[in-house]
């Protein structure tokens, strides 16, 4: 069954406009104005746009990528029309034609088509990875399996808020230092290229011995005019071969360490990921997702090897028949006290809520971390740049203190 792109006009005279399967287009217009929409305009997705009158122009749709706030908020809608007894296809038909997104509203609309010719949900969604994730896709169809889609959907949205908050919040701590590290670079970079060059005439008329410090920066100057592309050249490369470095099989698990060790930002990083790790987690077992299965998806979100290295021993561990506590316990990579609650949970059978508990206490710290963290970068940064404008500004200043000192004694 085709799907088109359609405009029209409601009863209320409002434009409006979305994708619509049908089997052809008179079967498009009578079910559109069925539900109060009057068509102007269509035309089949992927082709181009056909006016009511025939004509036909050409148009280029460019479709963007599909956010996880966007995933998120449809996520909640579907728990919340679920829960409200109204059909899995009815639901998604609903939400589409809400979504402003063109690309995920196509997905959707191939989602509820699959559904509709009589797949699952599950594998509907499976169809999609880089809109609904492994972690979704399993979680969906273990509501399928357990007759709990409206609860998985709930749990989903719980979890997807919450990543898409602590996603803001890193994002937020490090706009500003990045801000600041670029005006730095471009102060200075205009300060060295087209002020000091201008002042290096000035010094050689005055004659007499210039300041080390000025001919330190004279020198600088003068190698930036010459040699700028030498500079950038070698800071790409430099970049390109941290990244190859960082994305090798030997690289990759020693600057993953190296950033779990890392001062200042490595507690932050680890707390992120235990606190997504435990989210995950919870999540899946809360959800009837068997724990074997579980680990395994929680193992490909946590983002760095060395961590995923002691899940993924520990997914081992409890295949064997051993509690997960224990083997987290022995890689080392888990605090104490996340071990210790984990092994709680598993004596007392609360291990889903204790994960929760474990979740919401680190969500708690990362945000201590963040405002800590933000409020010492900003006057570092800060400092920083004040120090080299001021060298900078010295440096200059100090031939003409001379000069002016020349010229008194004259």
């Amino acid at each position: 069954m085709p799907v088109y792109r359609y405009k029209g006009v409601n009863r209320k005279g409002r434009a409006v406009a979305g994708l619509q399967d049908a089997d052809n287009p008179k079967s498009l217009k009578e079910s559109l104005r069925g539900v109060g929409v009057f068509l102007s305009e269509f035309h089949e997705a992927g082709d181009k746009t056909e006016d009511l009158d025939g004509g036909r122009r050409g148009r280029t749709t460019l479709f963007g990528g599909v956010k996880s706030r966007d995933v998120s908020e449809v996520t909640r809608q579907l728990a919340t029309l679920l829960r409200a007894s109204i059909s899995v296809v009815d639901a998604i038909s609903m939400i589409s034609r809400q979504v402003e997104n063109p690309r995920f509203q196509r997905i959707l609309n191939e989602v509820r088509r699959a559904v509709t010719e009589g797949k699952s949900l599950a594998a509907a969604m499976a169809e999609h990875p880089k809109v609904f994730s492994h972690l979704y896709v399993n979680m969906v169809r273990a509501g399928e399996s357990s007759g709990t889609l409206d609860l998985v959907f709930d749990r989903l949205a719980q979890f997807m808020e919450s990543q898409v908050r602590l996603r803001s919040k890193l994002t937020g701590t490090m706009t500003y230092p990045l801000i600041m590290m670029v005006l730095g670079i471009g102060v200075v970079s205009l300060l060295m290229i087209f002020v000091i060059p201008r002042l290096t005439a000035i010094f050689d008329e005055m004659g007499g011995q210039l300041p080390l410090i000025t001919r330190v920066m004279i020198s600088i100057s003068e190698f930036f005019q010459a040699y700028w592309w030498v500079v950038f050249g070698g800071l790409g490369f430099a970049v390109w071969l941290f990244n190859r470095f960082r994305n090798s099989k030997t690289g990759r698990p020693r600057w993953h360490r190296f950033v779990l060790r890392a001062p200042l930002f490595g507690p932050l990083i680890r707390m992120v990921a235990v606190a997504r790790f435990s989210g995950t987690l919870g999540t899946l077992l809360a959800s009837g997702v068997p724990i074997i299965t579980a680990l395994e998806i929680v193992k490909n979100v946590l983002g760095n090897v060395i961590l995923e290295d002691a899940v993924d021993e520990a997914r081992v561990a409890v295949k064997e028949g051993a509690n997960l506590a224990e083997p987290l316990k022995r890689s080392g990579q888990f605090p104490p006290m996340v071990v210790h609650m984990i092994s709680v949970g598993e004596q007392s059978g609360e291990l889903e809520g204790m994960l929760d508990n474990i979740t919401t206490a680190y969500e708690t710290q990362i945000d201590s971390r963040i405002t800590i963290l933000t409020s010492l970068l900003e006057p570092i940064m800060i400092v920083a740049l004040g120090v080299v404008v001021g060298l900078i500004v010295f440096a200059v200043l100090m031939p003409m203190l001379q000069m002016n000192e020349i010229l008194k004694q004259a």
